[in-house]
């Protein structure tokens, strides 16, 4: 339901009477005051998913407030950078979250099947870059789409790359995550005609400036079809992939908006 037909929904409600105006403000208002933060609230009704949280810096307390007032706002509810032991205890508190310590997310979805046909590929140059590579399959898997997760195949082996070319090229949309001198991207996108995202990551030796290197390679590739989002940023990264893939195969619902 789009904000339009939201508030026209409100509005008739109070000219007909089965709304009071104190209600009307209730069901208006577009954030909630928690006291510590401002929950936007009205976020998937403006794009289609809604708020996530950033668990870098907040307590535990504070998470699970988030959690339980988004979770009965909205279907599904995702917070990334959560630490292990901040995970743990979650979900001592909100048993039904699923808690992924690799990608150090938590993530609840009222329906847990995927909405959208196809897949997204979330090519992983080393096993030192999973926990970027495991955010982005999280994030693809929060809005509705189905993560296909190719681990370990860098330049340094390109044979490995070749054997999983197949299941690389069939996807709709390519996420490619890698540190070092972030050559992957390149590689990849010269073989197939989808988009691809690139993703640096802060995996390398002093030389790699902490990500820096790759994402500059990345940003200088010589191949065609490459977007970049920002060192370790796997949401981002799994965020676009997931907003490309429902553009290509809307759900029923969506497709009757259209």
């Amino acid at each position: 339901m789009g904000t339009t037909d939201h508030l026209s929904i409100i509005l008739e409600g109070v000219q007909n009477g089965s709304l009071t105006i104190k209600e009307a403000k209730k069901k208006l208002k577009t954030y909630e005051d928690l006291g510590f933060a401002n929950l936007d609230i009205h976020r998937a009704k403006r794009t289609g998913f809604p708020e996530v949280i950033y668990g870098e810096g907040k307590t535990t307390e504070q998470v699970v407030k988030i959690f339980e007032s988004l979770s009965k706002k909205n279907s599904t509810v995702l917070a990334t950078r959560v630490t292990e032991e901040m995970g743990y205890q979650v979900l001592k508190r909100l048993p039904k979250v699923h808690y992924n310590k690799t990608a150090r997310t938590l993530l609840w979805k009222k329906n847990p099947e995927p909405i959208h046909t196809g897949y997204i590929a979330v090519v992983c140059a080393g096993t030192s870059d999973l926990p970027v590579a495991e955010e982005a399959v999280t994030t693809v898997q929060a809005m509705g789409s189905i993560a296909e997760l190719i681990c370990d195949v860098g330049v340094a082996g390109l044979h490995r790359l070749i054997d999983k070319i197949n299941l690389i090229k069939n996807a709709n949309v390519i996420i490619v995550v890698a540190g070092m001198e972030g050559a992957l991207p390149s590689v990849i996108a010269g073989l197939v005609d989808k988009p691809v995202i690139a993703v640096p990551t802060s995996v390398g030796y002093g030389a790699n400036f902490k990500g820096l290197s790759a994402l500059l390679g990345m940003l200088n590739s010589c191949a065609n079809g490459i977007s970049v989002v920002n060192i370790d940023n796997g949401f981002g990264a799994g965020y676009q992939a997931g907003l490309i893939n429902k553009l290509m195969n809307p759900t029923v619902k969506e497709k009757n908006k259209l």
